[in-house]
């Protein structure tokens, strides 16, 4: 009977012990800490979002040719010369409302001499080897009838008159020969190459898109203008400035995360 008692005793101790690791309290694991010692990996550098967006970087002029942009200096880019300088058109309803383009213009006609001339709602250009040109404006409330021609300037270097054409929604310009009167339609104001043989039309309209966005390249010369080519682009060319003869700098703007950012950039326009 005592031997059977010894048994029921002893048996559940063996299995607790057997049960059990006999490692010290120098070998045990701690909770929260590593046994091994982990391989530390740097995360690689990522450039900026607006480098990794791959349609900013390049502008295909014509199929198998690509134009590269780079990266520019904002310093470099506001010290360049502005062919032609005009007040900033509003940019939303409010500014639009309270600017008054009437005035403005009687400030620019004011120095373009005889040659132009405003009559109501008529305005007279007068090329020197063809007659008087009339272009009249349209106030109504009707959307698709509904325009406006306003005298902006005069461009000596391509001799042309530049005409800004206002719809119901959006616009664009003319430019009107010295001479002859032709009128070539463009998408902005020209930035002239300080050569005088080439101008490029840059606009932005990514956010509202009215208008196209993108860049046009023009030639001068005796015998008129001519475009070169044009891109329209999902990014947006602003305030284009000659580097050189060859070369532009300009800022682009491009919608991205849901706002439009901008950088300055630097493009080969010309070969």
């Amino acid at each position: 009977m005592f031997r059977l008692r010894a048994v029921i005793v002893v048996l559940p101790l063996a299995i607790l012990l057997f049960g059990c690791s006999f490692r010290g309290p120098s070998e045990r694991a701690q909770p929260g800490v590593p046994t091994t010692v982990p391989v530390v990996r740097l995360p690689r550098p990522q450039p900026p979002r607006i480098y990794r967006l791959g349609h900013l970087d390049t502008l295909v002029q014509l199929p198998g040719r690509v134009l590269p942009i780079h990266q520019a200096s904002r310093g470099v880019y506001q010290k360049l010369p502005q062919t032609l300088t005009i007040a900033l058109n509003p940019t939303t309803a409010e500014e639009e409302e309270a600017f008054d383009f009437e005035a403005e213009e009687r400030l620019r006609l004011r120095k373009a001499g005889p040659l132009v001339q405003r009559t109501k709602h008529t305005l007279w250009l007068r090329p020197s080897k063809t007659k008087p040109i009339s272009l009249v404006s349209n106030p109504t409330e009707d959307e698709a009838r509904n325009i406006a021609y306003e005298y902006v300037a005069s461009i000596p270097a391509i001799r042309q008159w530049l005409v800004a054409v206002r719809l119901y929604e959006g616009g664009y310009y003319l430019l009107v020969d010295h001479r002859t009167g032709r009128r070539t339609r463009i998408w902005s104001p020209p930035a002239v190459a300080p050569d005088g043989k080439h101008f490029v039309c840059g606009n932005s309209d990514v956010l509202a898109r009215y208008e196209p966005s993108g860049l046009q390249l023009w030639a001068a010369d005796e015998n008129g203008l001519r475009l070169l080519w044009e891109r329209q682009t999902e990014w947006g060319c602003t305030q284009p400035r000659w580097l050189d003869n060859r070369t532009i700098l300009f800022e682009q703007d491009f919608f991205d995360n849901g706002d439009v950012d901008t950088r300055v950039v630097r493009l080969t326009v010309v070969p």
